[in-house]
C-alpha cells in the first residue's frame, strides 16, 4: 500500500488521543503517515482540569514552506482537533489535499474547553472541503445550527444526509449515537445509507472518536466501502476496550495495541 498521508492535529503529552492514536494506528497499517501538529497540550481537555498548551501556529507556515521547497507532496490529509489558530491556516489551504476530517471540537453537547462559536463557524468552512466528515452527534448538531437533543434513528439519519448535501461532501458519519443498549452509526454517501448497531460495552474511554476515524481511513483507504469501513471502526474499538485493564482510567484512553493486529490483518485482507 504505503500511501502517503498527512495527519495534522493536536498532540497531548498525557492521554491516548488524537496524534498520540492516529500516528500509529495508521503506520502500523502501512501507511506512510507524516504529521503537522497544531498545538501540543500538556494533557487532553477532557477530564484533567485546566490544562495549558503550546500553540503551534506560527511553525506551521515555516513548516510548509520548507516542505514546498523540498517537493513534499501527500494523497491524502487526515484532520483533527486543530485549535483557534491552526483552523484558520487548515481553511486556507486545504484544497490542496484529498481530505478526511474528524470535525474534533465537542461531546455531549457543550464545546471542548477553550473553543467557541467563532471555531465552530471556522469548521463550518473547512467541512465544505472535507471528501469525509465523521462529527459525533453534538459536532453535526453544531455545524447545522442544530439544538442538541435527543433524536430518533431516523431524525439522525436526516442529520447525516443534511450533513452530506449542505457541506457538498462524498460522506459523512455520525459516531457514538446511544440507542438503548446498543451504540449506533449512521453513515451515507452517494451510493449508501446505513445505519449500523452495536453492542454497548459497559466501559467507555477517552480517545475512542480519534481511534475511530483513524482505523476509519485505514479501512477506506485499503479498498473498504463506508459500511464496511464504520463496522471495522467499532469492532476495533470494542477489541481495544475488551483488551484494556479493568482499573485503568478512562482518561488515558484505551488499549488500542492490544487490538491492533486484527486491524492490520482486515486492512491487509483487503489489500489483496
Amino acid at each position: 500500500m504505503n500511501e502517503k498521508l498527512l495527519i495534522s492535529q493536536d498532540l497531548s503529552c498525557v492521554g491516548q488521543v488524537s496524534l498520540s492514536v492516529a500516528l500509529p494506528i495508521l503506520g502500523a497499517c502501512g501507511y506512510q503517515p507524516d504529521v503537522l501538529p497544531t498545538t501540543i497540550l500538556f494533557t487532553h481537555t477532557g477530564g484533567f482540569g485546566n490544562n495549558t498548551f503550546l500553540n503551534l501556529n506560527r511553525e506551521i507556515e515555516k513548516i510548509i514552506t520548507h516542505w514546498q521547497e523540498e517537493n513534499i507532496t501527500f494523497e491524502n490529509l487526515y484532520l483533527g482537533y486543530l485549535g483557534k489558530e491552526a483552523i484558520d491556516f487548515w481553511v486556507e489551504y486545504i484544497s490542496k489535499f484529498k481530505k478526511s476530517n474528524d470535525p474534533a471540537m465537542a461531546d455531549s453537547g457543550k464545546l471542548y474547553s477553550g473553543l467557541d462559536q467563532q471555531y465552530v463557524s471556522k469548521m463550518r468552512l473547512l467541512a465544505k472541503k472535507a471528501t469525509i466528515l465523521t462529527p459525533n452527534l453534538t459536532e453535526a448538531c453544531l455545524l447545522l445550527k442544530k439544538e442538541y437533543r435527543d433524536f430518533s434513528i431516523e431524525e439522525i439519519n436526516d442529520i447525516a444526509l443534511n450533513l452530506k448535501e449542505r457541506f457538498e461532501l462524498d460522506s459523512a458519519i455520525i459516531t457514538g449515537i446511544p440507542t438503548g443498549k446498543k451504540i449506533a452509526i449512521v453513515g451515507v454517501s452517494d451510493r449508501l445509507n446505513f445505519i449500523l448497531e452495536n453492542k454497548k460495552i459497559a466501559r467507555s474511554f477517552f480517545g475512542t472518536g480519534d481511534m475511530f476515524a483513524s482505523s476509519l481511513l485505514a479501512a477506506v483507504l485499503a479498498g473498504y466501502n463506508l459500511k464496511e469501513s464504520s463496522q471495522i471502526a467499532a469492532d476495533f474499538i470494542k477489541l481495544s476496550i475488551k483488551a484494556t485493564d479493568v482499573n485503568q482510567d478512562k482518561r488515558l484512553g484505551p488499549n488500542y495495541a492490544g487490538a491492533l493486529a486484527w486491524l492490520m490483518k482486515k486492512v491487509t485482507e483487503e489489500e489483496r
